[in-house]
């Protein structure tokens, strides 16, 4: 639902951009932008990934200087040449990757550069008093004291935003800031974010989530291919509308049409009486050619179930049997050679190496297809994984770049290239389409049907319980560490879902 109402034209414009223009080598991600934040506002700008929103966010931050055209803050023209420049004017930045000292408590955190000192001595008293009024002020109740590494994601965020108001930030730069959250801790940041605009604050809003988009902005900016497509009031917007001014075409349907497996289909993952670090007594199975969903909260169990499975993980019990036998001995390199692949929850931290190359990155697991005596035949490499790179649509055609320097969307696609180079029979996909905006889904979909369509086996976990509805034949719900559900046909439904996941244990659960 829109939100209602429309910004006031009376309001004052505290940021303005004009005719930005940004290179990246070749790649032109901006191209003549233009935008205005206004105070006291919730300024949200989407795209597909590689549309140019988080260059135009590090642009306003500071954190990129733009190659052409102008930035105004109050009227009065500016050059930003770091992040500590923009923030002595008023303007913060939050990263999709927080940014903050594990071992520092968190009102070190909060003060890191900006302490009350003494003769060169960190006044202590001084700084708890000054964190306590600050947090107070703000509604946060977060410990002082405790080491900043030891908070959950929510927790830290919140360090962030204290550390933009003990600067008094006027404009706070929020990058994807509910991609990692749940939906307890996404609804305490959309309270926090509408208590900083009735303060008087501006929040430029990077998402590709259009649900929240529409529920928090008034203003919002679509960009394609680094071109700004048109900045409305969201009032005036639904998701249909915007999704079509993102792709510049409508998306026909949110996902693919379903297939079941074919009858009689063999089984290819076994999962019997597994027990790890966070999961208890799980039995599962998936056919050749099916999609099973493994839905819950946060928490449940669901990551440490597939990263046991894969090996990544000891596992304490159990057996893991795939097609061709047993899987006795928990690596993730041997999975791999029985037809085993996994593509984790966190590109960043367990998928990708953001310093190689796209190319090494795609190959890292097989470099052996191409390799003799410890030499790397290179031509034979670069051809294969030109192929697995062109059937998942990876954007950008030079593979000798940092991985890195890829969009979110197309660096999830470029851990898929790395699994069918690997030619498994079993796909377990962790958060396959997290941080990656609407038709990057759609594609990342299509894949997975198509992939099952060719018969392989597909284990598939989302927080998401649309797409687990959307893509699976069957769902297993977790809560605790263990499997307390399975639903069928038409028992798959949200309601059924969260009351299963709510539950430690399911009366009359099937499972196998």
């Amino acid at each position: 639902m829109a939100r209602v109402g429309s910004v006031a034209p009376s309001r004052r414009v505290f940021v303005e951009l004009r005719e930005i223009d940004k290179h990246f080598g070749g790649v032109r991600a901006l191209d003549a932008v233009s935008i205005s934040v206004e105070e006291g506002t919730v300024h949200a700008v989407i795209g597909e990934n590689g549309a140019g929103k988080s260059t135009l966010g590090k642009i306003i931050a500071g954190a990129l200087q733009p190659d052409a055209g102008e930035i105004l803050l109050d009227g009065e023209l500016v050059s930003f040449r770091s992040p500590r420049e923009a923030l002595s004017s008023g303007i913060a930045a939050i990263a999709q990757e927080l940014l903050v000292v594990p071992r520092l408590s968190v009102a070190e955190n909060v003060f890191l550069g900006a302490e009350p000192r003494r003769g060169g001595w960190v006044r202590r008293g001084a700084l708890r008093r000054r964190f306590e009024a600050l947090a107070g002020e703000a509604g946060f109740a977060l410990p002082p004291d405790r080491p900043a590494g030891l908070l959950r994601t929510a927790e830290q965020q919140q360090i962030e935003i204290l550390r933009a108001l003990a600067r008094d930030a006027r404009l706070i730069v929020m990058d994807e800031p509910s991609a990692a959250l749940s939906e307890p801790d996404t609804v305490r940041l959309h309270e926090i974010i509408r208590s900083l605009t009735h303060a008087g604050k501006s929040v430029l809003l990077v998402s590709h989530f259009l649900r929240e988009v529409l529920e928090l902005a008034d203003t919002v900016t679509v960009l394609r291919d680094g071109k700004l497509v048109h900045t409305k009031p969201t009032s005036q917007e639904t998701e249909d509308t915007l999704i079509r001014a993102m792709l510049g075409r409508p998306l026909d349907a949110a996902f693919p049409p379903k297939s079941a497996p074919r009858a009689g289909a063999p089984v290819v993952l076994s999962v019997r009486d597994l027990s790890a670090p966070g999961v208890v007594d799980a039995s599962l199975e998936v056919r050749e050619g099916e999609i099973v969903g493994l839905a819950g909260l946060v928490g449940a169990g669901r990551s440490e179930l597939a990263r046991a499975i894969f090996g990544a993980d000891r596992r304490q019990k159990g057996e893991v049997e795939l097609a061709d036998g047993d899987l006795a001995s928990a690596a993730p390199l041997v999975s791999l050679r029985h037809g085993l692949a996994m593509i984790p929850e966190s590109r960043k931290d367990q998928g990708l190496l953001p310093g190689r190359s796209v190319l090494d990155n795609v190959t890292i697991s097989r470099l052996d297809q191409f390799s003799r005596f410890g030499i790397v035949n290179r031509r034979a490499e670069r051809a294969a994984a030109s192929r697995v790179l062109d059937r998942v649509a990876v954007k950008g055609g030079d593979y000798g770049a940092p991985v890195s320097a890829l969009s979110g969307g197309n660096q999830q696609k470029v851990l898929f290239a790395r699994m069918l180079l690997c030619g498994p029979r079993v796909l377990i996909a962790d958060e396959p389409t997290r941080g990656v905006d609407v038709g990057a889904k759609r594609a990342i979909y299509d894949l997975l049907v198509g992939l099952a369509g060719e018969g392989m086996g597909v284990l598939l976990i989302s927080s998401e319980v649309e797409e687990i509805l959307g893509l699976a034949q069957r769902v297993l719900v977790m809560s605790r560490g263990r499997i307390v559900s399975e639903l069928r046909g038409e028992e798959m439904t949200e309601s059924a879902i969260l009351a299963a996941a709510f539950s430690e244990r399911t009366a009359g659960a099937r499972v196998p």
